[in-house]
């Protein structure tokens, strides 16, 4: 990776600098072609952005709104990660993938809305050619305001230095509404201007609390815009999968096989949408029963279970997140089968579970019942099933399914996390609505109080569903979830 050179108007690195000369500065903005003419098309998330920023303009009504997407973070010394924007500026504006870096949207008290971002300078300022955060010769050509308007569908657009005072105009009468976890910089800044405009900061902060739990439970039911993301990014990760399975006998052969797995489905998410919605688990043999094993450093062998968890994220950043426990050999043992078939029989209750005026908790309830009453029927259960289900004096099950069986999927895989719990765990499930059902068995190698033929095995299988008018919608369904048609389908793809 190149250094970026500094000149006298850049702040110096130690032992990095290469200053330009006049000659240099002189040269170097002359003889390149001109900015397209032609303005760019519209980001296709961004005509339901703008029905959501009314409706929340409408929520708010004489309220400053402020929603920034977030700055770039440092991975190490002076390298930054690929950027994400914060998940409600994305919804908000319609700008996925990796724009914008310390973009903020602002929405005013009459309800028109302003994008603040740091357009691209002009090939004369330095910024063009020694500046390696913005500057166009090192992270590429920026949109010009009015580029940067019609990309978000004529949302208004303003350079990031004219938003400090949009932020402090009338702040002694104007509410302000901050979305405060999105950028740290921003919020310390306007919580210093309440300060000096005489606000009371606490009552402010916690409006801003407020504020970001409403832009949560905003996203709980899904538009349709969203829901035609998700079947997407379901049928992109069910691709992703399958050339997973393709190559499953080289990555036996060739060792470290979990790594091999994850960038392979990590290659096909980069090359078919925007990246991988969360990191891969691929986890073989006793590592699938780490919940969320994502080290995938071990090798995978003939006859163990890869424990495959990943998901695809579009361009507009909404992700599948699907779970398959697939044999590396083709082919399950009979204990396989027995805990797999367990946790399928769960899934299947928790699928008939999710239907509208139904509780999120239910499907959990339906789920777990099942994999309780196997627990029982296999020995492993200190009292009955139905004990373990008491959720005061029970619970024994959990030692082998110790997370919930869904939550909320969107624009973030666990989707409406800030939502209260009477309007998330405690609700009642709507139409449009989409979760994940997401029952595991999970039978560690050292867990003597597990009979032997069972340690090591760890299963979960995992589909997105959105609630529909009389039940549910299984979004995932491209990849087969039945022990004998997961053998069929990878025996097909060996065999091309």
């Amino acid at each position: 990776m190149n250094d970026p050179a500094t000149s006298e108007e850049q702040p110096k690195l130690p032992n990095r600098q290469t200053p330009f000369s006049k000659a240099f500065t002189e040269f170097i903005p002359t003889g390149w072609a001109p900015y397209p003419a032609e303005l760019p098309t519209a980001l296709p998330a961004t005509g339901p952005a703008a029905e959501r920023r009314a409706r929340i303009a409408a929520a708010f009504p004489g309220t400053r709104l402020v929603v920034p997407a977030g700055g770039l973070k440092v991975r190490t010394n002076d390298t930054d990660f690929r950027f994400r924007p914060h998940s409600a500026f994305a919804w908000l504006t319609g700008l996925g993938s990796d724009r914008e870096p310390d973009a903020v949207l602002v929405i005013e008290p009459d309800a028109t809305a302003t994008l603040y971002f740091k357009p691209r300078a002009p090939r004369t300022d330095p910024e063009f050619y020694a500046d390696a955060r913005y500057g166009e010769m090192w992270v590429g050509q920026r949109e010009s305001l009015e580029e940067m308007s019609a990309l978000t569908g004529g949302l208004a657009c303003a350079p990031i230095a004219d938003l400090d005072a949009a932020l402090v105009r009338g702040l002694d009468t104007v509410p302000v509404h901050l979305l405060r976890d999105a950028d740290a910089a921003i919020t310390e800044r306007l919580d210093a201007a309440r300060r000096g405009s005489g606000v009371d900061t606490e009552a402010a902060k916690a409006a801003d609390e407020a504020f970001g739990v409403w832009l949560s439970e905003a996203r709980l039911v899904k538009d349709d815009f969203e829901l035609a993301e998700l079947r997407q990014a379901c049928a992109d990760t069910a691709a992703g999968f399958e050339a997973v399975v393709a190559d499953l006998p080289a990555a036996v052969e060739r060792g470290r096989g979990e790594r091999w797995v994850e960038g392979v489905f990590g290659l096909y998410a980069r090359h078919a949408a925007n990246a991988v919605g969360y990191d891969t688990i691929a986890a073989s043999g006793d590592h699938a029963n780490t919940l969320h094993w994502i080290r995938n450093d071990g090798d995978l062998h003939s006859g163990d279970l890869l424990l495959m968890d990943a998901g695809v994220e579009a361009e507009s950043l909404y992700t599948a997140d699907i779970t398959r426990t697939l044999p590396v050999s083709g082919t399950f043992s009979d204990a396989q089968r027995k805990v797999y078939t367990a946790v399928l029989e769960a899934q299947a209750a928790g699928f008939a579970a999710a239907k509208p005026g139904a509780k999120f908790s239910d499907v959990h309830a339906a789920a777990i019942a099942v994999v309780a009453r196997h627990l029982a029927e296999w020995g492993l259960l200190p009292v009955s099933a139905e004990e373990s289900l008491n959720p005061d004096t029970g619970g024994q099950h959990r030692r082998w399914m110790v997370h919930g069986t869904s939550h909320h999927l969107g624009i973030d895989v666990h989707d409406c996390a800030q939502a209260r719990a009477e309007n998330y765990r405690d609700a009642e499930l709507r139409p449009g609505m989409v979760i994940t059902v997401e029952p595991g068995i999970y039978l560690k190698a050292t867990d003597l109080l597990v009979p032997e033929e069972l340690r090591g095995i760890g299963v979960r299988i995992e589909d997105d569903i959105v609630i529909t008018e009389d039940g549910c919608e299984i979004l995932s369904s491209h990849l087969p979830r039945d022990p004998d048609e997961v053998e069929a389908w990878m025996a097909a793809i060996w065999a091309r």
